[in-house]
């Protein structure tokens, strides 16, 4: 008994361990993003550091997850909005296979531009550990803040949020 006790706690040790891991390389909040090459899903490659001078929101995603597929209609809408117009939106798939991304834009019809991470490079980086991930960055590149799972961005809620995280005016 005492030795499943042992293990039991054993066991729980390292999954709680595990479960607050960080990435390789990741980049907490307050940190300024490092350069990275974009590899272009649904328009030409760039570098990260392009995307300077304007705020950005990043969303890292995946055409097999299912919470990334419901969240990216409130992204493209935000995207839209006045608030979303005063900054720069992009994903990031994490897909193995850039044929399956690129079904999954086409169904999504989303405007904003796409990259694919198939280095992995960003998905560490960025800290996406699960997916859904977005990150709100200021102009300067610095990461404000980070949102695991599906959010509704386009919710008055969300906007005011993106606004005041970023210093937009509503």
């Amino acid at each position: 008994m005492k030795s499943i006790l042992s293990l039991l706690l054993l066991c729980f040790l390292v999954t709680t361990s595990v479960a607050s891991a960080k990435t390789p390389g990741e980049v907490e909040i307050g940190a300024t993003l490092r350069e990275a090459t974009l590899q272009g899903l649904s328009g030409r490659s760039r570098k990260l550091s392009e995307f300077r001078g304007k705020p950005l929101i990043i969303n890292v995603w995946a055409s097999w997850c299912g919470p990334c597929r419901q969240e990216m209609g409130s992204l493209e809408r935000l995207s839209r909005s006045k608030v979303g117009k005063q900054l720069t939106m992009i994903g990031i798939s994490t897909d193995d296979y850039p044929e399956e991304a690129k079904g999954f834009l086409k169904k999504a019809k989303t405007t904003f531009s796409h990259f694919i991470d198939s280095q992995l490079v960003l998905e560490h980086m960025l800290g996406a550990d699960r997916l859904p991930l977005t990150l709100l960055v200021d102009a300067q590149g610095r990461v404000l803040d980070k949102y695991y799972g599906a959010q509704e961005w386009d919710s008055p809620e969300a906007i005011k949020v993106v606004a005041k995280t970023l210093r937009i005016p509503l």
